[in-house]
């Protein structure tokens, strides 16, 4: 990317800002970031930009003269919205990701880079590849409505590519976790939540929602923005749609204790099964990317629940 001028959509956001603290540093790029109602964070290098992706008028006018476009903005929440709102997820992030695109094809931006998800996969006792899930198959009823949703884009992904000039990247991702989550018990993903409850319990309890048996594929944000890097640096092909993730299933009983025993802390566990969970197993096979792009993972689940604990307590402190 060195020379050229970078946009990241939803810079204040969980990804998007570990991309612009990451992109801001090498000094080779003009890198811009674009926030809505979130905090314009003080980020040195970085020109930050207000604007509502949903409107056709402002995004003509924010994307125009960009190299590259990546699209980290997104309605997004934990299992408690997506089993009783699961509307929330659809209706703004079809607009703003259609609107995002055509304005792409139409200002001859040279690359443009969607964060999907892995929803669309179903439970499995194995790592599953791209091709291990297709349009004619159904998705786990929970993630109906969000998972079509990604699945439009990743499709309009794809059509914009064969239309004109610029690149795509879709990058199917696992479950990211690390500094600058959004640590919200009611919104924040698994990772995110458990930390939160261990860090800030004040009577030696944490209660868990679900059973733990549940199973999850756990990468650290830093290995994300690597991939952003090198889809950005090595793709060649007009579209790439490439799954991210540690490759492993970790069960949420074991995340539950390996997040308690890094802490130092003596938490008992208590398991909440009459709140809503995801009763699914899932990891990725990301052979796909090592061998087109270069990228594997490089932090261990252990390495990255340390990094974060750390960084909590740098930044909210402790109990």
């Amino acid at each position: 990317m060195a020379g050229r001028k970078v946009l990241v959509c939803g810079a204040s956001g969980f990804i998007g800002r570990n991309i612009c603290q990451r992109l801001a540093l090498r000094n080779d790029m003009e890198v811009h970031g674009v926030r809505f109602e979130g905090e314009a964070h003080d980020i040195g290098g970085l020109t930050w930009h207000r604007a509502d992706l949903r409107r056709a008028d402002e995004v003509d006018a924010l994307v125009d003269g960009f190299d590259v476009v990546i699209q980290a903005a997104a309605a997004t929440s934990g299992s408690k919205d997506i089993v009783k709102r699961p509307h929330i997820h659809v209706t703004d992030n079809a607009l703003m990701n259609s609107v995002l695109l055509r304005a792409a094809y139409e200002k001859k931006v040279g690359h443009f880079i969607f964060f999907s998800c892995s929803i669309m996969y179903r439970s499995s006792d194995r790592p599953l590849r791209e091709e291990d899930w297709a349009p004619g198959e159904e998705m786990a009823p929970p993630y109906f409505g969000a998972g079509w949703t990604k699945v439009y884009v990743e499709k309009m992904c794809q059509f914009f590519a064969s239309q004109g000039s610029t690149r795509h990247t879709v990058i199917r991702h696992s479950n990211i976790y690390g500094p600058h989550d959004k640590f919200d018990l009611e919104r924040s993903h698994v990772f995110g939540a458990t930390l939160a409850k261990c860090m800030a319990s004040a009577d030696g309890r944490i209660s868990v929602w679900g059973s733990g048996e549940e199973a999850r594929d756990l990468l650290h944000v830093d290995d994300l923005v690597d991939f952003v890097e090198c889809a950005a640096e090595r793709q060649r092909a007009p579209f790439g749609l490439y799954n991210a993730g540690s490759g492993k299933a970790v069960a949420i009983k074991d995340l539950v204790a390996r997040i308690i025993a890094a802490s130092g802390k003596k938490l008992s566990i208590e398991y909440d099964t009459s709140k809503p969970t995801i009763k699914t197993s899932l990891c990725l096979d990301s052979s796909k990317a090592r061998r087109e792009l270069g990228w594997s993972p490089k932090v261990s689940l252990d390495e990255g629940i340390a990094r974060t604990i750390e960084w909590w307590r740098a930044n909210h402190g402790d109990i």
